[in-house]
């Protein structure tokens, strides 16, 4: 069994002691910052599986300024900055700065990315601005590309398609595509992209019942 509540204790200290250490320097700031990002990230999913939901979502909105905030000295590149502000912000249910988020992937460049990770943040921007055709369109170009999870493609283009049953099956094949790694960011074993995929599910009547150890149950995130 996980222990969330030491999880969650333990990612904010990681945060806390970033802040009290953040350096001037641009490159160390912005790595600091993404560092900080990554522990407010694992903190308010923490928080989530324990059924403290307006704590995590602070924490995940703590989390998704970082990351935007780290943004202008960040590498070329760093498409998982964005990708991590839009999926904290949805998981937060601030779907207007996801929307905000969004447009900043966009304008930036994203879409013309070389990197599939780069087609997936202007993807995954197009659909939380409801712009299912050109996130449809990016899908497109991820499919068959070594290290790029199928069943992420699979989800985006079954929401840009507006497509019930093939979103059921998607996203049941990312859960498991989830419960079968070994390795988490900050060491927090959730389903965060399917969090924030449900979310846009939500938004265009698709959403379907998840159970999973790596997602807060069904009766934690009603009421």
């Amino acid at each position: 069994m996980v222990d969330w509540e030491e999880r969650a204790v333990r990612a904010a200290e990681r945060y806390e002691e970033g802040l009290a250490r953040l350096p001037e320097e641009p490159d160390e700031r912005q790595r600091q910052l993404t560092r900080m990002g990554n522990a407010a990230w694992a903190a308010g999913l923490s928080l989530l599986m324990l059924d403290r939901r307006d704590e995590g979502h602070a924490w995940l909105l703590r989390a998704a300024d970082r990351y935007r905030e780290s943004w202008p000295d960040a590498p070329p590149g760093s498409w998982g900055r964005p990708i991590g502000a839009m999926k904290s912000r949805l998981i937060a249910d601030d779907i207007e700065g996801a929307r905000d988020d969004a447009v900043w992937a966009i304008d930036a460049g994203a879409a013309d990315s070389e990197s599939p990770i780069g087609r997936y943040a202007a993807a995954l921007a197009h659909l939380v601005l409801g712009e299912d055709e050109a996130a449809s369109a990016l899908a497109t170009t991820l499919r068959g590309i070594d290290g790029f999870p199928a069943a992420v493609t699979d989800t985006v283009a079954a929401l840009s398609a507006g497509d019930a049953s093939g979103y059921d099956a998607t996203i049941g094949a990312l859960v498991d595509d989830f419960e079968g790694r070994t390795e988490f960011l900050e060491d927090t074993p959730v389903a965060d992209t399917v969090l924030a995929f449900q979310m846009l599910a939500s938004e265009r009547g698709l959403a379907v019942e998840v159970v999973s150890p790596m997602v807060p149950p069904p009766s934690k995130r009603s009421g």
